[in-house]
């Protein structure tokens, strides 16, 4: 798909399939349907199958580069955090976890390039973390402290990955080696942890996350990752959390809290005062 159409029909694509990755890992793991581990690995292997498959014709594609390792361990370390996290957490509140560390990490990662933010953009990104905060804080309605830290690290780790594509000139290619890799290292998962075998239900989910989701919604994100400018990559994963909890409402039957309601709000709204801040960039898309 080509021009401004092709680019909205994508990132659309994309946002449909990181918040279907919310919906299909947390009914999987809070039934007991399967273990983080053999989720983990099954999403990862299924993945680099699909991948494989699309990729046949050009076999040399798969082989990850010495070039492609930031991506292989950013992919592998965020797979992990993300369905260890989702065994506590519920879908809406691991998306808005998820993503409000992304920007975080984004802003991060831009500071260390030298593009320091200014006065605005501090502003919104210390208004977002007061709305992360918030949700975190001690209450009634807080969500398990180690879970929402590993999701945090899954935010990071997904910024890392974020930025290792932006200069993709084969997005599929450079997927399908980001998930060969971190498909091996699944596998140490899987040997580590061991657990009791997943149910057909389970199976199904970990593969229709793998497969779909991650493989062709990943395949989709660096493809037109280069079309957009950091801070437009930044604001449509803002879309994430909100398709995530009309889902998890409607699908899982989650009941959102006033808190979440009001943190998400406030991550959102810092968010947006950031992306309306920042600077135009010579690498915008």
């Amino acid at each position: 798909m080509t021009g401004r159409f092709g680019t909205v029909a994508l990132t659309a694509l994309a946002i449909l399939a990181f918040a279907g990755n919310s919906l299909l890992t947390r009914p999987a793991l809070a039934g007991g349907e399967i273990g983080p581990a053999t989720f983990t690995g099954l999403r990862l292997a299924s993945g680099a199958v699909m991948l494989a498959i699309l990729c046949i014709r050009r076999p040399a594609a798969l082989l990850p580069r010495r070039a492609d390792m930031p991506g292989v361990l950013a992919l592998f370390a965020y797979a992990v955090a993300f369905t260890f996290a989702y065994v506590e957490l519920g879908a809406a509140t691991g998306a808005l976890i998820l993503f409000a560390l992304v920007q975080l990490s984004l802003a991060g990662l831009a500071v260390a390039a030298g593009r320091p933010p200014n006065a605005r953009e501090t502003l919104g990104l210390l208004v977002a973390f007061a709305g992360v905060a918030w949700l975190l804080a001690p209450g009634a309605t807080q969500p398990p402290v180690a879970a929402a830290l590993l999701m945090a690290a899954a935010g990071i780790a997904w910024g890392v990955y974020t930025m290792a594509g932006r200069g993709a000139t084969d997005p599929l290619g450079l997927t399908a080696r980001n998930f060969v890799g971190a498909a091996a290292l699944g596998l140490l998962v899987l040997l580590l942890v061991p657990e009791t075998a997943p149910s057909a239900a389970g199976i199904g989910l970990a593969l229709a996350s793998g497969m779909v989701t991650s493989a062709l919604g990943y395949a989709v994100w660096y493809a037109v990752l280069p079309r957009l400018s950091v801070s437009t990559a930044g604001a449509a994963q803002l879309l994430v959390p909100v398709v995530a909890a009309v889902g998890a409402a409607l699908w899982l039957g989650e009941a959102l809290s006033l808190r979440l309601i009001g943190a998400a709000a406030v991550v959102l709204g810092g968010i947006a005062i950031t992306i309306a801040a920042r600077r135009p960039s010579p690498q915008t898309g």
